[in-house]
C-alpha cells in the first residue's frame, strides 16, 4: 500500500519528493515527534494528546513455521494447536497478550528478525501481524492465520502541531480522494466581479427562453392578424363603415 501512494504522489507532485522510512515500531511515534518524519505508518494506540491518527485497517494474526511443519496440513491454526510448541516471543513483539500460547523460549529474541532467524533453525514458532510475516519472508518458511490470537490495528499518524498542506494531501491520497477534491483545503473563494453577475448556465438558458416565446406570442408577425377564436385565420386589414340600414 505505501508504494501505490507513493505512484499516486508522484503523479500529482512530481516536484515534491516523498521517501519511504522504514523503521521498528517501537520509534515510529519518536520520529514523527522530532520532525524526523512528517507522517507514518503507526500501531495503535499512540498518544493522541501530541499525535493525530486515521485508523487505517486491522492487521490478521499468523503463526510462522517452517515450511515442513504439521500445521502446514490446515488452512487455520487455533492456540491449542500450539499447546506443545516453543513460542518465540521477541522484544519489539507488537501483539498485546494476556496468555501465550504454547511453551516459553527460555529466552526472548531481541527483535523479530532475530525470531524468524530461529523458526528457521528449528527452534519454535513465531506470531506475528500478516505485514510482518511478509517482511521476513523466506523460502523455507511459511504462515498460517491464528484464530483467537490479538491483533494489531495501523494508522496514519503525523503529530498534532504540524498539518501542513503536504500532509494534508498525503492524507488525501491514503484515504483515496480524487485530484479534484477539495476536502481539507482552502476552497478557492470568487471575485467580487465573478459574485455580482454570475448565474448558472442552466438558469439562463431557461429564462432565455421563456422569454423568447412569451414576446413571440404577444407581439410576433404569427400573432398579428388573427382572429380571436378563428383558428388562426387572417382578418381583413382593411374594414370600411358599416352600413347604414334603409
Amino acid at each position: 500500500m505505501p508504494g501505490k501512494w507513493v505512484r499516486v504522489w508522484k503523479e500529482r507532485l512530481p516536484g515534491v519528493p516523498l521517501a519511504l522510512t522504514q523503521a521498528p515500531a517501537a520509534r515510529t511515534a519518536g520520529l514523527l515527534l522530532t520532525g524526523d518524519a512528517d507522517a507514518g505508518l503507526v500501531r495503535l494506540p499512540v498518544d493522541r494528546t501530541v499525535l493525530s491518527a486515521i485508523p487505517l485497517y486491522t492487521e490478521q494474526t499468523v503463526v510462522v513455521v517452517p515450511r515442513d511443519h504439521i500445521v502446514t496440513a490446515v488452512d487455520e491454526v487455533s492456540p491449542e494447536d500450539l499447546a506443545d510448541e516453543i513460542l518465540l516471543h521477541p522484544l519489539d513483539d507488537v501483539l498485546t497478550w494476556e496468555t501465550l500460547p504454547g511453551r516459553p523460549a527460555l529466552e526472548r529474541p531481541a527483535t523479530t528478525a532475530d525470531a524468524v532467524e530461529l523458526v528457521a533453525a528449528g527452534i519454535g514458532v513465531l506470531v506475528v501481524p500478516l505485514s510482518l510475516a511478509r517482511l521476513h519472508h523466506r523460502k523455507d518458511l511459511t504462515h498460517r492465520p491464528l484464530k483467537d490470537a490479538p491483533e494489531s490495528s495501523v494508522a496514519l499518524a503525523w503529530p498534532e502541531d504540524a498539518t501542513t498542506d503536504l500532509v494534508e494531501e498525503f492524507i488525501g491520497i491514503v484515504r483515496g480522494r480524487t485530484v479534484n477534491s477539495t476536502r481539507g483545503r482552502t476552497r478557492p473563494q470568487p471575485s467580487a466581479a465573478q459574485g455580482k453577475s454570475k448565474e448558472k448556465p442552466g438558469r439562463a438558458a431557461e429564462k432565455g427562453g421563456a422569454g423568447t416565446r412569451r414576446r413571440q406570442a404577444s407581439g410576433g408577425p404569427a400573432a398579428r392578424g388573427q382572429r380571436k377564436g378563428t383558428g388562426g385565420t387572417p382578418r381583413n386589414p382593411r374594414r370600411g363603415k358599416p352600413r347604414r340600414g334603409s
